[in-house]
């Protein structure tokens, strides 16, 4: 079986290209926790949203239950009946109609809460998603450097890494 030689030309103590491939690498680590950070905090958007969802549904059921005692108690007054049965039975209807009304605040205030919360989430994850993109920008720009040997490569990624990472830090204080 032949023998596969890799011979290197005038390449073998480039500190330049030492010191660009490290900062790939630093450039590579900052663009995983990065997109980690911004694939978590989509998904804390999308629960706050299906909570949000459910209680929301849950607000509407109630609405729908007082409604309905509602209707009960205003045919129970067209029907005009006097007795201690239909009195009992309209005290019942406005006493559930009560416990509706409260339930439906509460369950209004909680998917405001939730809808405030999927909000936030996702104002911090566009911070990530932006840094993310800028991180990457910078590990193209900085990988440019083996082909072009042009040292103004590896600067432009350090800018566009530090922008990167400023915004993606910017998302912790949303």
């Amino acid at each position: 079986m032949a023998e596969l030689e890799i011979h290197h030309e005038g390449n073998e103590s480039d500190p330049t290209g030492k010191k660009v491939g490290v900062l790939a690498g630093v450039l590579a680590v900052l663009l995983a926790v990065v997109t980690i950070s911004s694939h978590r905090t989509h998904t804390a958007a999308l629960m706050h949203k299906s909570t949000a969802n459910d209680e929301w549904a849950y607000y509407q059921a109630n609405s729908i239950k007082s409604h309905i005692q509602e209707v009960g108690e205003s045919i129970l007054s067209l029907n005009g009946s006097g007795n201690a049965a239909a009195d009992t039975m309209r005290a019942r209807f406005a006493d559930q109609r009560k416990k509706y009304d409260a339930q439906k605040d509460e369950e209004q205030a909680k998917a405001r809460q939730s809808d405030a919360a999927a909000e936030t989430d996702e104002k911090r994850a566009l911070r990530y998603d932006f840094g993310e993109g800028l991180l990457e920008m910078a590990l193209v720009l900085s990988s440019l450097y083996f082909i072009a040997r042009k040292p103004v490569f590896p600067v432009m990624g350090v800018i566009a890494g530090a922008v990167g990472v400023a915004l993606a830090i910017t998302g912790l204080f949303v």
